[in-house]
């Protein structure tokens, strides 16, 4: 095997590396159906932990945005206390997590560069 990869590197042939566990597309809805988060209606961002940069994030997004975040979360949390799941035709699908569920994080990655850049400048200072 690794003798095939020196040869053909070495005739200029492009390799294409090989799927990897963690890489695997099967092994993240895996894990996107095992979280059950997605049976109670919420997309990724909505389970993040909130510390202070993504309080900031949120503060941040747009208005509409955080009315449906919130909404969701109200809904997961009454299905929570009556011990229930919603219907499956309403659970969102790992592919509609990849698009819409991933909302914050471009607010989010603004912050925390925001937050590098006066930690930099307050160490300079």
């Amino acid at each position: 095997m690794f003798g095939r990869v020196l040869v053909s590197a070495a005739k200029g042939v492009s390799v294409v590396p090989r799927r990897t566990f963690i890489n695997s597309e099967a092994v993240k809805k895996f894990a996107f159906n095992a979280s059950a988060f997605n049976q109670y209606g919420l997309y990724h961002d909505d389970a993040l932990y909130e510390s202070e940069d993504v309080k900031e994030a949120l503060r941040r997004l747009p208005a509409n945005l955080l009315d449906e975040r919130v909404f969701r979360i109200q809904r997961a949390f009454q299905c929570s206390v009556l011990k229930t799941v919603l219907p499956k035709d309403q659970w969102p699908t790992f592919e509609e997590d990849r698009e819409k569920g991933r909302y914050l994080q471009e607010y989010l990655n603004e912050v925390i560069m925001e937050r590098k850049e006066k930690e930099m400048w307050a160490k300079n200072a």
